[in-house]
């Protein structure tokens, strides 16, 4: 099983800034992922919530059942240590998404408590990351067998490797 986590206000998607966020619902998000993770056979369990409390207690709730998460905390990114912690204390991957690119808007924006807790990060390529995050959780999972956060990913020999346009983009350090 994936879980997809949304925070504060994605629920609006679609209709709150699209020519920020785009146009392409949360609903739309949910049936992208869930059909991107199928191809795998995985599941997912998705939560959107404008409450902390409630996606760490869905986290938690799931922590045994889960193979790996997509995230988008939302506004939780710039502020919660609490879900920072929560994210550091699972055994599983999880890959943070951003519709915009939080690293070129305000100042403000730029604070991610959340990246230092995750395997990486997708960001600026709108509900697309979604997909792309999912797709490379997915495909990293049989790779990753019991799962550190610090360790590298899987060097695959080159008959494993997936088609070139699903391949990550490797290299950098997040300096967050």
């Amino acid at each position: 099983m994936i879980l997809l986590v949304n925070g504060p206000n994605l629920n609006l998607l679609g209709e709150r800034e699209p020519e920020i966020y785009g146009t392409t619902t949360l609903t739309e998000v949910e049936r992208m992922v869930s059909e991107a993770c199928a191809a795998y056979g995985l599941e997912v369990r998705s939560i959107q919530s404008n409450y902390e409390g409630a996606l760490i207690d869905f986290i938690q709730e799931h922590r045994h059942l889960a193979k790996g998460m997509v995230i988008n905390p939302g506004g939780f990114t710039h502020s919660s240590v609490a879900l920072h912690d929560c994210l550091k204390a699972l055994s599983f991957p999880v890959v943070e998404v951003h519709v915009s690119n939080i690293h070129t808007r305000e100042e403000w924006r730029r604070k991610d408590l959340i990246a230092p807790a995750t395997r990486g990060q997708v960001v600026g390529l709108g509900t697309h990351g979604y997909y792309y995050a999912a797709m490379w959780l997915c495909s990293q999972l049989p790779q990753l067998g019991d799962y550190d956060a610090d360790r590298t990913p899987a060097d695959l020999p080159p008959e494993e490797l997936p088609p070139e346009e699903l391949r990550p983009v490797v290299g950098g350090e997040y300096e967050g």
